[in-house]
This record gives C-alpha cells, sequence and structure tokens, in this order.
C-alpha cells in the first residue's frame, strides 16, 4: 500500500474505489451530516462521484482528504486531510484547510486528533505552509474540542454559503 502517513493507529492514503462501501456506511448517516453543509448520499454512485473528484484533485494539487484506515483490522474508518482552497473563502484563496469525518461507531476514539496531528506535521514540513485553516459549525462543540485541543485559534464567524461558520487558524512555530 501507498501510505502517505502512518499514527500509533491509523495509515492514511489516496482515497480510491476500495472504499466505496465504507465511504457510504459513514456518508448515508444523518448523524454525520449534522454540522455540515450537505446531505446524507442515497447511493454508492455519488460516492464514487465523489472519489472521482478527490482523485481529480490529487492529480491536480497534489493532496485532498486521504482514508483513514485502521491498522489493526484495515479498516477504512473514514477521512481526515487537507484541501487545497484555489477560490476564495472568507477573504482567503490559495490556502490549506484541515477537515475530517469518520463513521459513527468510531467516533470519541480520538481518531480527528491523531491524524490531524500528523496532517498538521505534514503541512508545515512537507508543505512548507505557514498558516493552515479550519472551518466548523458553531455548535459541533466537539469538532471545536479536537481544533482547540490541536493549538488552533478561533479568529471569526463569518457566512458560509448561507451558514453561520466558525473559521480557525493555526500557524507554524
Amino acid at each position: 500500500m501507498n501510505w502517505i502517513i502512518e499514527t500509533e493507529r491509523l495509515y492514511l492514503r489516496e482515497i480510491d474505489v476500495q472504499d466505496v462501501d465504507d465511504l457510504f456506511e459513514m456518508d448515508a448517516d444523518p448523524q454525520v451530516h449534522l454540522y455540515i453543509e450537505n446531505n446524507p448520499v442515497q447511493t454508492k454512485e455519488q460516492i464514487v462521484e465523489v472519489i472521482q473528484m478527490l482523485q481529480r484533485q490529487y492529480a491536480e494539487n497534489g493532496i485532498a482528504r486521504w482514508a483513514v484506515v485502521d491498522k489493526q483490522t484495515g479498516e477504512c474508518v473514514g477521512w481526515s486531510g487537507l484541501k487545497l482552497f484555489r477560490t476564495p473563502l472568507n477573504g482567503h484563496v490559495d490556502f490549506y484547510e484541515l477537515g475530517y469525518r469518520f463513521k459513527t461507531k468510531h467516533w470519541g476514539k480520538g481518531y480527528a486528533t491523531e491524524t490531524s496531528r500528523a496532517i498538521i506535521d505534514y503541512g508545515f514540513d512537507r508543505l512548507n505552509v505557514t498558516s493552515l485553516y479550519a472551518i466548523t459549525h458553531p455548535e459541533n462543540e466537539k469538532s471545536i474540542h479536537v481544533l482547540n485541543k490541536l493549538g488552533f485559534q478561533f479568529i471569526e464567524t463569518f457566512d458560509y454559503e448561507g451558514d453561520v461558520t466558525n473559521w480557525f487558524e493555526i500557524r507554524r512555530k
């Protein structure tokens, strides 16, 4: 396998067609979509389209969200990674945004924190960026807790496509 990052319990690699069933399980769950701007998927074909979009991002930008794979079971438990925003968002352009999403049965295991720490290091050390950003719904207390634990600072609240959204930043030390 082509692992990009390895943590204590997890591997991170590019998402591909082998992940359709796991990503469908995750993205069809309404709980997973409670605080994000889109609706649960209805078909596996929608997941295939997402995978194709991610593969274009890998080819064009060299980066996109990565599959998070449990080392012991081999299960894809969700995704985590950086997205390169080439179009303006909240007054910024050409920046990397940290994001993560996991199957509900894996919530509370620390996977968001574990993968994000490694991804932050990747962004600062490998991509040589000076800042990384994250966005979340103001009521998503668990995600806000993760971001605070990682060292992200709340900057402001802004309108993201009609939704009130929190903007966070972490700077390289």
